[in-house]
């Protein structure tokens, strides 16, 4: 399998719905809790590319261009977006979407380091 190939097949989509537990007192989703999702979201991504033992090592950048309310639809996309020898690069889009209309946009953009690791932590080739 080629290496776009397997970048096409690993891509993850993750949708949640955003209740009240998970916002700020502006009835926002937490910054924090939008990270986690995405650091989640790029694992899954980092693994179902490489199928070996992943970890995050850097979130590169992070841009909240929208906020997120409370009673909306979240869709996280993972997609690899560079492969290196032992690490691999992932980006992951939050889109907001409203419940009972069609309005979606995109809202966060994250990118995410992940390594190979071996049985013990060593890094390891990800191809």
């Amino acid at each position: 399998m080629t290496i776009q190939e397997r970048i096409e097949n690993s891509k993850t989509v993750i949708f949640k719905a955003v209740f009240p537990n998970t916002t700020n007192h502006y009835d926002t989703l937490f910054g924090g809790t939008a990270m986690q999702s995405m650091d989640e979201t790029a694992f899954i991504t980092a693994t179902r590319f490489s199928r070996q033992r992943m970890v995050t090592v850097s979130s590169d950048k992070i841009d909240f261009k929208k906020p997120i309310p409370a009673g909306t639809i979240i869709e996280l996309v993972g997609l690899v977006t560079y492969v290196g020898n032992t690490s691999l690069k992932v980006r992951v889009d939050i889109f907001v979407e409203e419940m009972y209309t069609e309005f979606r946009e995109k809202a966060v953009t994250g990118e995410f380091t992940f390594v190979a690791i071996d049985e013990d932590k060593n890094p390891v080739k990800v191809i």
